[in-house]
């Protein structure tokens, strides 16, 4: 038994697997990671891996310190189960990753070349910021976008005016909105998906046979052509540190 711990912006994802097939999960506070008892007390763990974009917390490192298992940190420097190199869009000049590439990112990139060798790639992360990377058919990273998330949108809107409210995402988000709040959540969805759609649109430009991981983003729905090349995977980064893990 493997365990992954995948440490977003607001929470901790803890995912177990069995070689490669996953067979639990949970959710913790990323501050505590209390949720890592409940999980260490029904499995016996050979070896883990963590991957975390925020700084732990003094009761997240103690836990993790004890531990009864090897845990490897996912870092620059951490090898991964293939060469992955940084070339950009019509250069034939390779460079490393950036060293502070972050750790999503990087296990996001190898759980989509893992699933798709050979075929390029664009991989979309939709948390608390929405990520875009891109790679080619040769299997080098092109690079890659950051922007606010669907929360952070809906929350610059109520923290940088006057008078509009803070809206949740959750709720109806009509074609056209009909009050505040509904034009406020449909005019974020509608718009991150305008987003998704023009990414896909410029890639599948430059590479024809493009497929594209999404991850997050549940709420979207695309037309079938663009359906057709999505692989929905809510569970991309914890695979692909699980892959870094072999």
């Amino acid at each position: 038994m493997r365990l992954v711990i995948d440490i977003g912006n607001t929470r901790a994802k803890l995912v177990v697997f069995d070689g490669t097939e996953m067979v639990g999960q949970t959710y913790s506070d990323s501050c505590t990671l209390s949720g890592l008892d409940d999980l260490l007390a029904r499995h016996t763990f050979r070896k883990g891996i963590l991957g975390t974009v925020a700084t732990l917390g003094t009761e997240a490192e103690r836990r993790l310190r004890e531990l009864p298992f090897p845990l490897v940190r996912l870092e620059a420097g951490t090898p991964l189960p293939f060469p992955l190199a940084w070339r950009r869009l019509g250069s034939r000049k390779v460079t490393p990753l950036p060293p502070t590439m972050g750790a999503d990112r990087v296990a996001a990139i190898v759980g989509a070349m893992v699933q798709r060798p050979g075929t390029p790639l664009l991989i979309i992360d939709s948390g608390t910021c929405i990520t875009y990377e891109v790679v080619d058919e040769e299997g080098y990273y092109l690079g890659g976008n950051i922007a606010p998330g669907l929360q952070m949108r809906l929350k610059a809107m109520h923290e940088h005016t006057a008078l509009l409210p803070e809206v949740p995402e959750e709720g109806d988000s009509p074609l056209l909105g009909y009050d505040t709040e509904t034009c406020m959540r449909s005019g974020v969805l509608q718009g991150l998906q305008y987003e998704i759609e023009g990414y896909i649109r410029r890639w599948r430009d430059t590479f024809p046979t493009l497929q594209v991981f999404l991850t997050g983003g549940s709420q979207m729905v695309f037309d079938t052509s663009t359906e057709a090349i999505i692989h929905h995977d809510n569970y991309l980064v914890p695979k692909g540190l699980n892959s870094i893990l072999s």
